[in-house]
């Protein structure tokens, strides 16, 4: 897929641009929901995960494996089967640029395995620190790097939308299939603008959304733990990274998702499953690239303002 430019300058904001504010009890639920699939999910092989679209024990996904969101990783430099569990919808760290030497956060690092690939490129001059707020999955990272002796590799527990890191830190963040289960999106994408020092920049995978999910689906938390109904508008993802302050944002990869008809039986009668195929939804998996400017260009940064 041919890289895409997306200035968005010179179009209309949408109004729902930061219509992601949740009251705090259901975001809270949101959170806890998304924790005790992980936990779950962190016990289990990449195996058991790929039968299942939920992410979980759930067998939402009937008897056939479905692998309908990730990418494979096994031919990339500094792959760790152990660290793979099959909960990616992309391949960031293929196109972060990062940099022998560079400071990478992994957000939602899961058992490491992004993380891994980014030490391969830093080597043992850079840092890589991967970000969890699951601690089953903390817990499994940082016994993955036990076994690679890694001394350059950190684990964290920590929410991305509150990171337990200092301000302008990382050369590169990445993420995989995180940002769709967070329930404040916003709050995150000024999370990275902080972390990262200016003229730094961040490649980050996730699922968005082209026209409107059944309602049924927003109903479904297996469904949000499986980054389906959590997803928001392609168009107001892209908007909500350039009114955080990011410039040259830029579209590095798309992949439709199809959902298989053994799932949506599972959710959804024949009639509506005939409504959403006739209609104009569409998911996607994006990968977007966008870089902090070097200096401080934005207008926004009177304290409790929006945008910082």
């Amino acid at each position: 897929m041919r890289s895409k430019n997306y200035n968005m300058n010179n179009e209309k904001k949408t109004s729902s641009l930061f219509s992601s504010s949740f009251e705090g009890g259901r975001e809270e639920a949101i959170k806890e929901l998304v924790k005790e699939k992980y936990a779950a999910i962190a016990e289990q092989s990449l195996t058991q995960n790929a039968t299942s679209c939920c992410g979980a024990t759930s067998s939402c996904c009937g008897d056939e494996v479905y692998n309908i969101m990730s990418d494979d990783y096994t031919k990339m430099e500094g792959y760790n089967a152990d660290a793979d569990l099959g909960l990616g919808c992309g391949l960031p760290t293929e196109f972060a640029k990062i940099k022998a030497g560079d400071t990478v956060i992994d957000l939602g690092s899961g058992a490491g395995n992004d993380a891994f690939i980014a030490r391969n490129i830093v080597g043992e001059n850079g840092k890589v620190l991967g970000i969890d707020f699951t601690e089953a999955m903390i817990n499994k990272a940082r016994t993955n790097a036990e076994k690679l002796s890694f001394n350059n590799v950190e684990f964290r527990l920590g929410d991305i939308d509150d990171m337990p890191v200092t301000s302008n830190y990382a050369d590169v963040i990445v993420s995989n299939c995180v940002l769709n289960l967070v329930p404040n999106k916003h709050k995150v994408v000024s999370e990275i603008f902080r972390v990262l020092k200016p003229g730094a920049h961040f490649s980050i995978s996730d699922i968005v959304l082209e026209g409107a999910l059944p309602s049924k689906w927003k109903e479904v938390a297996e469904l949000y733990a499986g980054c389906v109904s959590g997803a928001i508008q392609k168009q107001v993802y892209l908007e909500m990274i350039e009114a955080a302050g990011f410039k040259n944002i830029l579209l590095q990869k798309e992949k439709e998702i199809i959902i298989p008809e053994d799932i949506l039986n599972n959710y959804l009668s024949e009639a509506e499953i005939a409504d959403y195929k006739k209609g104009n939804t569409k998911i996607t998996s994006i990968t977007v690239y966008a870089d902090k400017p070097a200096k401080e260009e934005r207008n926004c940064c009177e304290p409790g303002s929006e945008c910082c």
